[in-house]
């Protein structure tokens, strides 16, 4: 299981599943703050036992800053690889007010196929309100859970 979760941050590019949603604040963080990316690379991390997004891009490192987290994407399947695992399947679950997921989860699909090297109908993208309740229903940001199924090659 994966998790992520960013303060909105005017000023910057809304990047998600590795697109640019336009018209909307973007995510703080360290590398470009693609939420749901991160939540995807922990959750496969996490499925065979090989830490987080974190452990293997740390936020302290200068070279992940601004990084493009499709990239950490791509790495992560290479780690996973050379391991011996590969990606079967993905769901993800977007909690925010806004941007509405349903309208890109498409595009998004394709991007995370491209890299994951897992078929479009494989991966899950969804997006749930949180009813105007806490720091996510006052739109300060967002949170996302990922799920990956992996098996061995």
């Amino acid at each position: 299981m994966g998790y992520d979760s960013h303060r909105f941050e005017p000023g910057r590019p809304l990047v998600l599943g590795g697109i640019t949603i336009p018209g909307h604040p973007g995510l703080a963080g360290h590398s470009d703050g693609d939420a749901i990316t991160h939540a995807v690379i922990d959750a496969i991390f996490g499925a065979v036992a090989l830490g987080n997004v974190g452990t293997h891009f740390p936020p302290t490192e200068e070279k992940w800053k601004d990084a493009d987290s499709l990239e950490l994407l791509s790495s992560a399947v290479e780690v996973i690889d050379r391991e011996g695992w590969m990606v079967v399947n993905v769901d993800v679950t977007v909690i925010c007010e806004s941007p509405q997921i349903s309208f890109v989860a498409g595009e998004m699909k394709e991007r995370l196929s491209g890299v994951l090297q897992v078929p479009v109908e494989r991966i899950s993208i969804k997006g749930k309100t949180n009813e105007g309740m806490g720091w996510i229903g006052e739109s300060e940001g967002l949170a996302v859970h990922a799920v990956a199924l992996v098996e061995s090659r």
